[in-house]
């Protein structure tokens, strides 16, 4: 029994001692790391320093929202057909006009050779109808002059010179037939000349029957060759409607084949392409979508309590995660004539110059709206704040030494950023070799 306490005893010595060994090992190490960490930071650092200011900063009324383009299509076709070539990509810029797309337009080219064939037989036949006319116009002006009429003249047979002479004569033969009978009364003249005037004014009347049908032949000559003219007038008439329907199918031909090539109706970006060589387009397919970005536009909603701190013409000032550090202006341009009865909120519309196409349409965006009393602020240089991970720090230099501030930030102008909490004025703050200053570190200037 003896013998076993001693040997658990000795066991127990020697683990104790091996522990302590253990442990006088491990403080070592962590005192030679610390001072190797220790060894590691600089005891003095060289920077340079800016004193905090104050100055009159423009108030702001912040919001949020998405940018979007100032205007964007869908391009379609006009007429479907297989795609024979494609002069964009997505991204690509166009200007107004341009050919995007071209269609297949070999049947429209055989339509308009065929409608042009029609037209020209058309204009043919206009030619010929009017060559009608004038030779019918022509027959007319004959049969009146050899009728001795002039040109107006009414076509009655009463008002033909024959007709008239030989009105004339029986009425000079009736007053001698008159004056004879009462001659032969009286017994002045024999009864020999009283029938011999009698029949000079019955064969007179004879005559006067026969002018009359020679002028009803006259006038049915001269109406009929008026009829003849109306007929080519009438044919002219067909032949020019006919030749202006078939220029109306040139002109539908010639846009067909107009129509076969699809321009960009704005300049902008491509952002959307859907057409490839070889593929048929339909009238309801789009082929591309083209986006302006030159202006861009952006929607805020202003709550019911600010909606007298904005109208239409007030500067705005616009930032975006992707260029943090860069203001772009615009302008109120609309605004909305009554709330959302859900949100109550009011829209408005700004635009913003796309100064070097920077901005895309769909970025999300805050935006400032100046208002117009300014308000005293701390700025400092961007450049003396130190940022890690969501926390801003700025290192304020008091008496050689650097003391570590968190600071709570906020608008930014040019170079300098506004200090909302932590600096204050007059306070110098290192703005070089912030990465080598810690909190309580020697430094030079």
């Amino acid at each position: 029994m003896k013998v076993n306490k001693f040997i658990i005893f000795a066991i127990l010595t020697v683990t104790l001692s091996l522990f302590s060994a253990s442990c006088r090992g491990s403080k070592a190490a962590a005192n030679a790391n610390a001072a190797n960490a220790n060894s590691a930071l600089p005891t003095e650092v060289q920077v340079q320093t800016a004193q905090a200011i104050v100055q009159n900063m423009p108030t702001y009324f912040e919001a949020t929202g998405t940018l979007a383009s100032d205007a964007q299509t869908d391009v379609a076709p006009t007429v479907g057909g297989k795609i024979t070539a494609v002069n964009f990509d997505i991204g690509s810029y166009v200007n107004r006009g341009d050919a995007l797309v071209s269609i297949d337009n070999r049947d429209a080219q055989i339509r308009l050779e065929q409608v042009q064939a029609q037209a020209q037989q058309a204009r043919s036949a206009v030619q010929q109808a009017q060559a009608n006319v004038e030779q019918a116009r022509a027959n007319v002006r004959q049969t009146q002059a050899r009728l001795g009429l002039t040109q107006g003249s009414a076509f009655d047979t009463e008002t033909f010179s024959q007709v008239r002479a030989v009105k004339a004569q029986i009425e000079l033969a009736e007053k001698e037939l008159g004056r004879s009978e009462r001659l032969l009364e009286t017994g002045d003249i024999a009864r020999t000349i009283y029938d011999q005037r009698k029949a000079q004014r019955d064969q007179l009347r004879a005559n006067l029957e026969e002018a009359r049908s020679t002028a009803a032949v006259a006038v049915s000559a001269i109406r009929t060759a008026q009829s003849q003219v109306e007929a080519a007038l009438a044919g002219v008439r067909t032949a020019q409607s006919a030749a202006d329907a078939a220029q109306t199918q040139i002109a539908s031909a010639q846009k067909a084949i107009a129509d076969a090539v699809i321009y960009s109706p704005i300049s902008g970006y491509v952002s959307e392409r859907t057409a490839d060589v070889g593929e048929f387009a339909s009238t309801n397919q789009k082929v591309a979508t083209i986006v302006r970005t030159s202006v861009l536009r952006m929607r805020i909603d202003v709550p019911e309590q600010s909606i007298g701190l904005v109208r239409n013409g007030q500067g705005v000032s616009i930032q975006t995660s992707a260029y943090p550090d860069r203001n772009f202006a615009g302008t109120i341009v609309r605004t909305s004539p009554n709330l959302n009865a859900t949100s109550r909120t009011l829209t408005v519309e700004a635009e913003v110059e796309n100064v070097g196409g920077l901005l895309k349409p769909g970025q999300f965006a805050t935006v400032r709206i100046t208002q117009s009393a300014p308000k005293p602020t701390v700025m400092i240089p961007v450049s003396a704040v130190k940022t890690e991970g969501e926390t801003n720090k700025v290192f304020v230099i008091t008496n050689g030494r650097a003391e570590e501030r968190i600071v709570k930030l906020g608008a930014l102008e040019n170079d300098k950023i506004e200090v909302q909490q932590g600096i204050q004025e007059n306070e110098q703050v290192a703005i070089s070799n912030i990465g080598q200053i810690y909190d309580g570190v020697t430094v030079k200037q």
